[in-house]
């Protein structure tokens, strides 16, 4: 099978590798669409010490199941499904609480942990092999370009209720990339009263602009919420969020999930006597995904917007510079194997 390869950090090439087969408790599927995030320029780079090369990535893909392992019940042979990529030991505290993405035996494949393109091979390629405990099946009424982003729209869904959002309430989602615009999305499905979306780059808003009811780079237009979502993952992000949180507000900081930014310049005062709550919210939980399928197969959340380029995957390396580069506007760059 045809598969994107990282022999090293920031060494890759399209190799002819062996389709693996499905183990005990895992599914082998037929990859129908994959994408490349801005993670996979860190995973790409070797900043997860999880990480072990040569390495197959992808993280964002879905895909029709074509072998089933032993003990495999919830999904059949020829079942359409997208894939949450953490899979937790399901033993350790965190896991018990259905924090599989914060397991505590991350990166350990033998007490049953995976991490999907990070620690374990990913669908950047024909076929993977996955935990059968990762796929949800994919509603009727969505292609494989929208299950693409089942764990996308699980982490935007996580996110949103960290921060307890009630119906009426004012939102602001820091950050105008994929998760921003489904955090929007998702915040408006669940009954926000107004949803501004701010980012830097207008000509992106422009495309998103159906997603909130205000988009602007203008934080001083952005006026003050009850719930404020980061998801810019830089430093002035997480710091913007802060400052547009209302007096006894909640903030969640949701995009800076690799090491190196640091959060200066605020007054610890802001958050101490403005009485706010701020919270991280890491990934997506066991399950959440499939609920926020639901959102989407009803018409909730638009995914179309996002998809900006198509790329065969024997086209990858041309795929890869379009979204590093951030070619025409490029937000998801999906290919297909």
């Amino acid at each position: 099978m045809l598969a994107v390869v990282l022999s090293s950090p920031g060494e890759f090439a399209l190799q002819d590798v062996a389709v693996p087969q499905p183990g005990a408790a895992e599914v082998l599927l037929r990859v129908k669409a994959s994408t490349i995030c801005g993670t996979d320029q860190k995973i790409f780079a070797g900043q997860f010490p999880g990480t072990k090369f040569p390495h197959i990535p992808g993280h964002e893909f879905s895909g029709e199941v074509v072998e089933r392992g032993a003990g495999v019940q919830h999904v059949a042979v020829a079942d359409r499904v997208g894939v949450e990529i953490h899979v937790g030991c399901g033993g350790c505290p965190r896991c018990l609480e259905g924090l599989y993405q914060l397991c505590l035996n991350y990166g350990r494949p033998e007490t049953g942990h995976a991490h999907i393109g990070f620690t374990v091979p990913g669908g950047l390629a024909e076929y993977v092999a996955v935990p059968a405990r990762a796929v949800h099946k994919l509603p009727e009424g969505l292609n494989w370009d929208a299950g693409a982003f089942t764990d996308n729209i699980g982490i935007a869904l996580y996110a949103i209720e960290r921060g307890r959002l009630k119906a009426g309430e004012r939102v602001i989602v820091v950050g105008s990339g994929t998760f921003g615009a489904l955090a929007s999305q998702v915040a408006r499905s669940l009954g926000a009263a107004e949803v501004v979306l701010l980012g830097t780059r207008m000509e992106r808003l422009e495309r998103l602009n159906a997603m909130a009811d205000l988009v602007t780079t203008d934080a001083s237009k952005a006026g003050q919420a009850d719930l404020v979502v980061e998801f810019a993952g830089t430093s002035e992000g997480a710091r913007t969020a802060i400052q547009l949180a209302r007096r006894g507000g909640r903030v969640v900081l949701g995009g800076s999930t690799g090491p190196g930014r640091e959060l200066s310049g605020i007054d610890l005062s802001t958050i101490v006597r403005g009485h706010l709550e701020i919270s991280g919210s890491l990934a997506n939980p066991y399950g959440i995904s499939a609920r926020g399928l639901q959102l989407m197969a009803r018409g909730a959340v638009d995914v179309k917007p996002l998809i900006t380029h198509q790329f065969p995957l024997s086209q990858f390396a041309n795929a890869w510079d379009t979204f590093v580069e951030r070619r025409d506007g490029a937000i998801r760059v999906m290919l297909h194997p």
